[in-house]
């Protein structure tokens, strides 16, 4: 048999004495801050890495042109800003359209940076329906245009020029949801997984045309010589480029805010804009480029902070 504190025999086996109320309330306590300590949200930069989701097939953008390297604004502009963060070179890795939100709430990457349009719906948080991302952004926008064969450039002026022609779109993308629009009837939208197959696709005579920000289609017009941007044909609303995480990381979120607010406020911004999208016109760059205002109202919220209440 062995003794209790206060010298009482305990017998084998037999309940030790009984807590005070005091000694439980105290374990609650600590319970509860050891709990809340542990969930509490790390630094997406902790571990000195950082998983950023690219697209690997829009030149000028972000291209892939060999396995595991990376290049073009969206690239430079999330290496710039992760500089601010002790991060130097992060990992890239190829992301779908369809999976940017997925693989960030899922944790499979920790950023995404590739040509993601900042959205209410994706801001808002999941309990309310949204996709539960938080962005730092802009960094650019643009809006929707078309992308032709150069042989066919002359026929097209306006988006009237498209009725009866089949227009590519990939998934997922503000692009391909304006284009179900009402306002598109008469234009036949192919959509394909990633923009690889609907340039392919316009390369070969499979479709008349292909639609995405102009941002994007700039730069496939830089790769692909035998392809042109229509000067004239410009619609849509503008699309806010953001590098997304999932919500859980605000700090994080608005330390990169606030260097993307240096950033465009500098000379560096327009000289990296140059540098990668070289076709874009002056007049079409200068509309490209973000005020701090800008960053300041759509960026680490959960719904942009000029929006109405619903």
């Amino acid at each position: 048999m062995g003794r209790s504190e206060s010298g009482n025999r305990v017998r084998a086996g037999a309940p030790g004495p009984r807590p005070t109320a005091t000694a439980a309330i105290a374990a609650a306590v600590l319970l509860v801050l050891a709990t809340g300590c542990s969930s509490s949200p790390s630094s997406i930069t902790d571990d000195g890495r950082v998983e950023v989701g690219a697209k690997s097939d829009q030149p000028g953008t972000s291209f892939s042109p060999h396995d595991g390297e990376y290049n073009g604004f969206d690239i430079t502009v999330v290496r710039e800003l992760l500089r601010t963060m002790g991060i130097d070179e992060p990992d890239f890795e190829g992301v779908l359209s369809k999976n940017r939100d997925v693989d960030l709430r899922s944790g499979d990457l920790e950023l995404v940076a590739a040509t993601f349009s900042i959205t209410a719906d994706r801001m808002k948080p999941e309990d309310e329906g949204g996709k539960d991302l938080d962005f730092a952004g802009p960094y650019a926008s643009t809006h929707q245009g078309i992308l032709v064969r150069a042989a066919d450039y002359g026929r097209y002026g306006n988006l009237s020029d498209l009725k009866g022609k089949q227009v590519c779109v990939w998934e997922s993308t503000t692009s391909a949801d304006e284009l179900k629009s009402e306002a598109y009837d008469g234009i036949s939208v192919r959509t394909e997984t990633d923009a690889n197959y609907c340039v392919k696709a316009l390369r070969e005579g499979e479709v008349d045309a292909v639609s995405t920000d102009r941002l994007i289609l700039f730069g496939f017009m830089a790769a692909e010589p035998g392809l042109k941007v229509v000067p004239g044909i410009k619609f849509g609303t503008p699309n806010d480029y953001g590098i997304a995480m999932a919500k859980g990381h605000r700090k994080d979120c608005e330390k990169l805010r606030d260097a993307l607010k240096k950033y465009v406020t500098g000379n560096d911004w327009a000289r990296d804009f140059a540098l990668n999208l070289p076709e874009v016109p002056k007049a079409e760059r200068d509309e490209a480029q973000p005020t701090t205002a800008d960053i300041e109202a759509l960026s680490c919220r959960d719904k942009p902070a000029n929006a109405t209440a619903d």
